[in-house]
């Protein structure tokens, strides 16, 4: 059964199950033969892309002579990484992983350069911009968008709320999305949150001209220490998942250059409140 959503323990178990094969020193072909499958089919497995059965655990745990408190726990892993996600539900408007990856990230970075980021979007300012980049949805439809974008940000409100840490450029506070009054409040809305003790929001000011984030958005999700970090960057031609360690080492790399051109939290938070006036209706 194919995947919608690699998520972090499907993402786990295959990679302990790729592991387990290079410690056996097999190939992709010497597994797949006496199984039966195809190489693909195993190669989808071993990346997260299609998810294996709780007996296509077990073949390959037998095969790789995995001891059965091993073969167990992945066989549980499996059953676990199967399980629905809330995300799931809205299919039909979160076509790729990223929703489910980020819904179990401890902590998100994030760097927004053109729009107020995701997570910290209210209704009205997320309704408008959906609006505008989806022309043809109907009414119901837009609703439906808004509301799967509004359920992602439920995680922040829970026990184990992730940190999240969001550079924002300052042509994101003064773009007006939908009406004042909307901008005024959506600004406010990001104020409000900023109190919270897992969110941090910087500002990037247009006098700090050129810099090392004008390439593009781009988040990075980090999870328990046993899982690595994930890069992604989304466009309309579709989702890029950065996983290769020098890779995300540059991302992060890049984050931590562009928090230190940003204001301080606290500078933010002023900057934010004057350009919010800026957009109140007279």
């Amino acid at each position: 059964m194919a995947s919608a959503s690699p998520t972090v323990r499907h993402r786990r178990l295959g990679r302990e199950l790729r592991r387990l094969r290079e410690k056996a020193s097999l190939t992709l072909e010497e597994v797949a033969t006496p199984l039966r499958w195809s190489t693909a089919k195993l190669s989808r497995i071993e990346n997260a892309r299609t998810m294996p059965s709780g007996t296509d655990v077990a073949d390959l745990c037998d095969l790789y002579a995995v001891d059965p408190p091993t073969k167990a726990g992945l066989i549980q892993l499996g059953q676990d990484a199967g399980q629905r996600g809330w995300w799931t539900a809205y299919s039909d408007v979160f076509a790729g992983a990223y929703v489910g990856l980020e819904s179990e990230a401890t902590t998100i970075r994030s760097w927004e350069p053109l729009l107020i980021p995701g997570l910290l979007q209210n209704e009205d300012y997320a309704r408008e911009l959906i609006r505008t980049s989806r022309p043809g949805l109907v009414a119901t439809e837009l609703e439906r968008y808004v509301t799967a974008r509004m359920a992602r940000k439920i995680s922040l409100l829970s026990s184990q709320a992730p940190a999240l840490h969001a550079l924002m450029d300052e042509c994101a506070l003064r773009r007006p999305v939908g009406s004042p009054g909307i901008m005024a409040r959506q600004l406010g809305d990001i104020l409000q949150v900023m109190d919270w003790p897992n969110i941090t929001v910087q500002v990037l000011p247009l006098r700090v001209g050129a810099h090392c984030g004008l390439e593009g958005a781009f988040s990075l999700l980090a999870f328990d220490a046993e899982d690595p970090e994930v890069g992604y960057t989304g466009c309309p031609g579709g989702d890029v998942y950065v996983e290769a360690t020098d890779q995300v080492e540059n991302l992060k790399l890049t984050f931590e250059r562009l928090a230190g051109v940003c204001l301080s939290p606290e500078e933010s938070a002023a900057f934010i409140a004057a350009v919010r006036s800026d957009h109140v209706p007279l």
